[in-house]
């Protein structure tokens, strides 16, 4: 469980964040990948240990995790983690793919010609790490260029109900899931196409396909192990 880079960088816990939400983003995405298996018991003095924390937000997190029918607590016993589904994981990407296809329609009406030549500018660099095989700069650039779209939508508040959905998508593990850094490199074309176009109901579809192909791609991740 222990992660020393993580542990290391502390602006890993950004400051406009309590520290709970942070370590139960760091344990939900330990689940959502299966390298917390369902069943197993989580200890509040080790998981302060391996994220060198102390116990007060950990117990926080995990009250945090119970909430959302992560964990469950079992009497004498502590926390224990549940299992994710198969199913579990599509629906959350299906609400995703959804919510992400709507804002990319929208942002095909306010995105002029330029603004769509500084995405295709960043899938270049994009596709160059996924070459390199930079899995964190791949990350760091599929990240921006669905910021640019989502913000050009001009609908911010159903752009954070995306973005409490994203809290599940175990970002951390980018490099690990086998397709993710591939899917980020070549499934965008579609949509760049629909937004150069103007075609909201095309740029919709391109956007749910993509979010729909990175849940599946997680899912046959769990199913391999």
């Amino acid at each position: 469980m222990s992660d020393p880079a993580w542990t290391r960088d502390s602006a890993g816990f950004g400051a406009n964040q309590q520290l709970s939400h942070k370590v139960a983003a760091y344990v939900r995405e330990g689940i959502m990948v299966g390298q917390l298996p369902a069943g197993q018991f989580l200890r509040t003095e080790s998981l302060a240990a391996d994220l060198n924390v102390s116990a007060t937000p950990v117990r926080e997190a995990l009250m945090i995790l119970q909430s959302e029918g992560s964990v469950r607590w079992e009497p004498r016993r502590g926390f224990r983690v549940v299992s994710v589904s198969d199913q579990d994981v599509r629906d959350l990407f299906q609400v995703q793919a959804f919510i992400a296809g709507e804002l990319a329609a929208r942002a095909a009406e306010e995105l002029d010609p330029s603004a769509v030549t500084g995405l295709r500018e960043l899938q270049g660099q994009l596709e160059d790490a996924a070459d390199r095989g930079n899995v964190t700069a791949v990350d760091a650039v599929n990240h921006e260029i669905h910021r640019r779209i989502n913000k050009a939508s001009s609908s911010p508040r159903l752009a954070a109900l995306l973005n409490q959905t994203v809290q599940y998508v175990p970002l951390r593990f980018f490099g690990t899931i086998d397709g993710w850094s591939q899917a980020s490199a070549h499934d965008h074309s579609a949509v760049f196409d629909a937004l150069d176009a103007r075609d909201g109901d095309a740029a919709r579809k391109a956007m749910s396909d993509h979010i729909v192909h990175i849940g599946d791609l997680l899912v046959m991740h769990l199913q391999s192990r």
